[in-house]
């Protein structure tokens, strides 16, 4: 019985000192000092609170570098989604990161890493069919598309690596018809989740 307690007393204590850094940080970065108040204290950023902060900070970021025709920002019930063009990440039907997306990611990243919250990065496609030696599918080129920019911000940005999933959705969760190509252009997207708790 003793033994219980000591285990619940153990889990219960919470590092004050780091939770006040991590959130003081995250304040600055939105220009908030009081954030750290504003916010239900957890192993997550309650969205349901600290949500409207969070999607100013990050149309913000669309805004001032000029993004909004390639980044929509959206909300739905698994929490904060940032959908990215594939026109600026990937070249035609490639997997591989152009040069160009890696700035934007970069930027991406360094708000990420503010928040503890999980990360799903997702890969889409249109509904073209792809073949290719590389890419038998758009499945493949779905997972390949998440994977490569999971892998950026683990590796070359220092997301946390146990933060993060992929998913590869090919041309399933469409965000319009595929009747156009001005359609089909919005469906080739990469898309980070914010998660909610």
């Amino acid at each position: 019985m003793l033994g219980l307690f000591i285990i619940l007393y153990a889990v219960s204590n919470v590092d004050t000192a780091k939770y006040d850094k991590m959130m003081k940080n995250l304040g600055e970065y939105f220009g908030n000092e009081n954030f750290a108040n504003e916010q239900f204290k957890s192993n997550y950023l309650d969205l349901s609170d600290g949500k409207e902060n969070l999607k100013t900070s990050i149309q913000k970021f669309i805004d001032e570098y000029d993004y909004s025709n390639n980044i929509r920002l959206m909300e739905n019930e698994r929490g904060i989604v940032i959908s990215i063009m594939d026109n600026i990440l990937f070249e035609s039907g490639k997997a591989k990161l152009s040069e160009e997306s890696k700035p934007i990611l970069a930027k991406m990243a360094q708000l990420l890493k503010t928040l503890p919250n999980d990360i799903r990065v997702e890969g889409h496609t249109d509904n073209v069919p792809i073949n290719t030696p590389e890419f038998p599918s758009n499945w493949h080129l779905s997972i390949a598309r998440a994977t490569n920019t999971a892998y950026y911000l683990m590796r070359d940005q220092g997301l946390n690596q146990e933060r993060v999933s992929v998913v590869g959705n090919s041309e399933f969760k469409p965000l319009t018809d595929n009747n156009t190509p001005e359609s089909r252009a919005l469906n080739r997207r990469v898309d980070i989740v914010i998660l909610n708790k």
